[in-house]
């Protein structure tokens, strides 16, 4: 489980129509709107908390999927972010890869979405992460599971903390079963950030 998550704001508006172009239009120079909105979700994670370099990883698709989309969302938007932080964090893409492929999450209960999960990222340079803050990245949360199993790898693999920082957070009624696009979003303990961007 990760230990703190914070989404720059509720899967709404704007904010939804944005990460729509990005994930089903392929339009990707959204990415960098939403990369800004993430830099200052990750910003409200970093205040305070000493000078230590996290590192910034997203969270993977699996290559059929990256194959097919042409792109993973989380890392164009974990890229941008890294680019407004300016140094604050160490962007590692390939650290964490998602080894089996997962099927959608839509219509799953909580234990199936845990099930359908379990054991299907693998940390590919435990060295990197050993010891280090992680800040996972993904365009939406919505019931923590992907997150949640990201960082439970993450942290078998010696990441001595993982946090989770997302553009949108999906709460429970209409939009949960549209924003559950193959089990790329997460948890229930999101804070949205009180910050204009």
């Amino acid at each position: 489980m990760f230990d703190r998550a914070l989404s720059f704001s509720g899967y709404e508006g704007a904010l939804r129509g944005l990460i729509h172009l990005l994930k089903y239009e392929n339009v990707t120079p959204s990415a960098r709107f939403l990369g800004q909105y993430v830099a200052a979700a990750i910003s409200e994670l970093l205040a305070g908390r000493g000078d230590t370099v996290p590192l910034l990883v997203s969270v993977p698709l699996h290559k059929g999927r990256k194959q097919t989309r042409g792109f993973n969302q989380a890392e164009l938007i974990a890229r941008s972010a890294a680019k407004h932080l300016d140094g604050r964090v160490e962007i590692a893409p390939d650290v964490l890869v998602r080894h089996r492929e997962t099927i959608s999450q839509v219509g799953l209960s909580r234990e199936e979405r845990i099930e359908n999960m379990r054991d299907a990222f693998r940390v590919v340079d435990r060295k990197r992460v050993a010891g280090r803050t992680v800040i996972l990245v993904d365009d939406v949360m919505t019931t923590g599971t992907t997150l949640s199993e990201c960082a439970r790898v993450l942290k078998q693999a010696g990441a001595e903390r993982v946090w989770a920082a997302t553009a949108a957070r999906a709460f429970h009624g209409a939009d949960l079963l549209e924003a559950a696009d193959g089990g790329e979003q997460e948890e229930v303990e999101a804070v949205e950030v009180a910050a204009s961007v």
